[in-house]
C-alpha cells in the first residue's frame, strides 16, 4: 500500500495551530470533516477513544492517531505540520509536530494495519522527518510523503 491510495493533496495542512493534544485531535476531526466530508463529532469520538487505549505518540515528533470508524468505506489518511510542537504523552516524551492520521472502516483489518505499517515506516526515516520539518507548503509536504516509494517499501 502506497501513501497516495491513502492521502490527497487536499489532506495535507500546514501550519496548523493546536495548544493541546485535545484540541489537535478536534482541528483533526475538523480537517477530516473537510477534506473528506465526515461527521467531525463521530471522528473525534472515535480518535478520543483510541487515544484511550494507549498515547499514538510513537516519538521523535511523530504522532499516528488512528481509529476504526463506521463512516468510511477505505482507508484515509490525513497530514498536518503543526506550526508549535505539542505535547502527545509520546513514548519518548517528546512533544509532537508531525501527525499522520488514520481512518479505517470498522472491518479493514489487514488494510488498517498496512496502512499504519506504511506511515510508519515513512516517519520512521530521520530523513523524511527532516525534509517535512524545512517546509510549511502542502503540496511540498505531500510529494515528500508520497516520493521513493521504492526505497521505504522495505
Amino acid at each position: 500500500m502506497e501513501l497516495s491510495e491513502i492521502l490527497g493533496v487536499e489532506a495535507v495542512r500546514a501550519p496548523l495551530k493546536a495548544t493541546s493534544k485535545k484540541r489537535l485531535l478536534q482541528e483533526l476531526a475538523d480537517f477530516a470533516a473537510e477534506a473528506y466530508g465526515l461527521p467531525s463529532d463521530a471522528v473525534y469520538k472515535a480518535l478520543l477513544e483510541r487515544e484511550a487505549l494507549g498515547p499514538t505518540g510513537v516519538g521523535r515528533g511523530v504522532a499516528i492517531p488512528h481509529a476504526r470508524f463506521s463512516g468510511v468505506d477505505r482507508v484515509l489518511g490525513l497530514f498536518v505540520r503543526l506550526d508549535k510542537p505539542v505535547d502527545f504523552e509520546a513514548i519518548d516524551r517528546q512533544p509532537v509536530d508531525l501527525v499522520f492520521t488514520l481512518l479505517a472502516p470498522e472491518t479493514a483489518g489487514a488494510d488498517h494495519l498496512k496502512a499504519l505499517a506504511r506511515v510508519s515506516r515513512t516517519l520512521r526515516s530521520e530523513t523524511v522527518c527532516g525534509k517535512l520539518r524545512s517546509t510549511f507548503d502542502p503540496s511540498a509536504l505531500y510529494a515528500i510523503l508520497t516520493e521513493g516509494k521504492a526505497e521505504q517499501a522495505a
